[in-house]
């Protein structure tokens, strides 16, 4: 089962992740390129996956994550998911 690909955007701060990151900064254009290869690729990873049982991670979720990590450099996932708790360019 396929979990939908649900963004929170600012649970418990007054200023957003979008207000944070500066405007010309090229992770924006990485993100739209990203998000426009995903939507396309939506319906085949839909056929991926079953109707019934427990709910999956995300595949655009897993997919952008390894992308920040091949850009970034980061070495390992579990330093990945370490930065993601605090860099602010992740989100």
């Amino acid at each position: 089962m396929r979990s939908p690909d649900v963004q929170q955007l600012g649970m418990f701060s007054y200023v957003s992740v979008e207000d944070r990151v500066p405007t010309d900064h090229p992770i924006r254009k990485l993100r739209v390129l990203v998000d426009t290869i995903l939507g396309e690729l939506d319906g085949l990873l839909g056929e991926r996956y079953a109707e019934g049982g427990r709910p999956s991670i995300p595949p655009e979720r897993i997919l952008r994550a390894s992308l920040l990590q091949v850009v970034y450099s980061v070495r390992s996932e579990r330093l990945l998911m370490e930065q993601m708790n605090y860099n602010l360019l992740f989100r």
